[in-house]
């Protein structure tokens, strides 16, 4: 064995992996920054969620809250970052699960977060798209006080969204960077606007109750209680930076710009949270009226009366409705990447149809088109019940937080225990996984790369694969060979936290990320009804109980794991007989 630093093009590093370059790299840093920074929307939802973190925990909980969610989120993307840069791949947690998890549980750990990740970010797309609706509703009931509000209204709106961004990701993919650098340059004008308006004509609160007073208004037997239940709504402002990871193999130099775009906007979205999060607690007004308003938002009736004029509350919330739409347009790109790279692997029901993707516009449609179905019909819950909708989109953080904590809980063993590689390590002159698809590079006995069993491979009526009457051109393009990776070495990326001081964020980030899945299942309030109640622990063990029993089931002789494109064993110099 010996080191060596290479810097190889995104195609080679992603044959690393296994994958061969399907999705076009449209995105440079600035764009992804842009793309990282609009699906966050940090600032914009300390406004619009401002009144989750108030009610339990008051003026001082949301403050000191969001300033303890804020350093601890990052502490977690820092792990993101570091799993993204040594594998830069759509799939992402899936993937690294599958690459840190012990070999006897590769398969099952890496197939239920494969399905609780694609699933979280579906329900994201219908969540966003309902709230965009209920925004829109709330605008049109300040300006008439006798519009009566519909659900049935808000979801045909939630469904004029997602055709926005089906229509952009689908018809207009090239605008993309473009459009999220034009976001960005938005999400920091709008910022500065709104923040000028509240500063210059909103009456002042007192720094004493901004930073003193604490309200409990779940009625929960302790104050401490109070705070970490209102906790998560501050944990919540942070929930989906990970959507960059699965934007990767359109990124150019991913395992480098990925990890630093995560960081950037982490860092600048908190910034402007923390002042948008002073700016609303110092200009609150009125608390009975602002959460009490007969909109159901208390930023659009703190707009009003700091500004009294309909006009000027209607052209804030209205930035903020925008900004809303493009985050909804991300989220899309990222929900479709997700699930086309499940499906890619053999994860999902009709993944040869999900997996494919457009010749000439490097998109996968299919997969855009699933989760924009997917995420209509779970909007049409919500006209029979909200609490049945609040129950369903509930993965939106503890369904993604388990996602996060499995592979940084997998990374922080190996870390400990000095598995993981220098970053740029070659072995036996072949890069990475290359040389760990080789058993002599290893000096293991066991073959570390299997065929699919060609059963799998061969359409009825079809010759088996060695067969000479089998026509081998015509086959590649229908059905191409596909490898399972079995294990390969741990090689860090070029971005990482050195030392002691990343074992530790690694270690503080697993603790928190519990503490985050703990108190995300606990209701609003103390007293507890078929409304009030909490089912997001409920949502999210289903998906986990279902998708496993459909795994002992049925998808066990599918799924296999990531998968080696065939074009990439060749690179890899295997073949069938050679892996057997």
């Amino acid at each position: 064995m010996k080191t060596d630093h290479v810097e190889p093009d995104d195609t080679q590093a992603l044959a690393r992996l296994g994958k061969k370059q399907v999705l076009k790299r449209r995105f440079g840093f600035f764009s992804i920054v842009g793309f990282a920074m609009a699906e966050l929307i940090t600032w914009e939802t300390v406004v619009t969620l401002f009144s989750q973190a108030f009610d339990d925990g008051g003026p001082a909980g949301a403050f000191f809250g969001y300033i303890i969610a804020c350093l601890s989120t990052l502490s977690v993307y820092t792990v993101i970052s570091e799993l993204a840069s040594m594998a830069p791949i759509a799939g992402g947690q899936y993937y690294w699960v599958y690459m840190l998890a012990p070999m006897r549980w590769k398969k099952i750990s890496s197939y239920l977060i494969g399905w609780l990740t694609t699933l979280a970010w579906i329900a994201t797309i219908a969540t966003e798209t309902i709230f965009l609706g209920t925004m829109i509703e709330g605008l049109i009931i300040l300006n008439d006080l006798k519009f009566v509000q519909q659900r049935w209204q808000n979801t045909l709106l939630a469904w004029a969204s997602v055709v926005v961004t089906f229509f952009i990701n689908v018809v207009l993919p090239n605008i993309l960077p473009r459009f999220e650098i034009g976001i960005l340059v938005l999400h920091l004008a709008g910022f500065i606007a709104i923040m000028a308006t509240l500063l210059a004509l909103a009456p002042k609160k007192s720094a004493h109750y901004v930073f003193h007073t604490a309200l409990n208004e779940g009625n929960w037997p302790t104050q401490g209680l109070s705070y970490c239940v209102g906790f998560i709504g501050n944990v919540a402002t942070f929930v989906g930076a990970d959507a960059s990871v699965h934007m990767a193999e359109e990124v150019a130099n991913a395992a480098v710009v990925i990890p630093r775009a995560i960081i950037t906007g982490m860092t600048l979205n908190s910034l402007l949270g923390l002042a948008m999060m002073l700016t609303i607690l110092f200009c609150l007004g009125d608390t009975d009226s602002v959460l009490n308003s007969a909109t159901g938002f208390a930023f659009i009736q703190i707009f009003y009366d700091t500004t009294s004029s309909y006009a000027g509350a209607s052209f804030m919330t209205a930035i903020i409705m925008v900004l809303t739409m493009a985050c909804c347009t991300g989220i899309t790109t990222t929900a479709s990447r997700m699930t086309w790279s499940f499906a890619r692997d053999e994860g999902l029901p009709f993944s040869r149809y999900i997996k494919r993707v457009h010749k000439s516009t490097k998109v996968p449609i299919i997969a855009v088109s699933v989760v924009c179905g997917l995420a209509c019909a779970l909007t049409l819950i919500y006209i029979g019940s909200t609490t049945a909708f609040n129950d369903v989109i509930s993965l939106t953080v503890t369904g993604f937080y388990g996602t996060y904590f499995l592979p940084a809980a997998f990374l922080l063993y190996h870390r400990i225990k000095g598995h993981v590689l220098p970053h740029g390590t070659v072995l036996d002159a072949l890069p990475d996984s290359a040389a760990s698809a080789n058993p002599s590079a290893l000096e293991k006995p066991a073959a570390l790369v299997r065929p699919k069993s060609p059963s799998k491979e061969v359409s009825p009526g079809q010759a088996p694969p060695d067969s000479p009457e089998r026509n081998t051109s015509e086959d590649k393009v229908k059905r191409p060979l596909e490898f399972e990776i079995a294990q390969a070495p741990l090689i860090w990326g070029p971005w990482k936290v050195p030392g002691i001081l990343g074992t530790l964020n690694n270690a503080y980030a697993c603790v928190y990320m519990l503490f985050v899945i703990f108190w995300s299942v606990w209701p609003p309030t103390a007293h507890v009804d078929y409304t009030t109640m909490n089912y997001s622990i409920v949502v999210t063990a289903g998906v986990l109980i279902l998708s496993g029993i459909w795994y002992w089931v049925r998808a066990r002789k599918d799924y296999h794991g990531p998968l080696i494109d065939e074009e990439v064993a060749e690179i890899m110099h295997l073949t069938p007989g050679a892996a057997q």
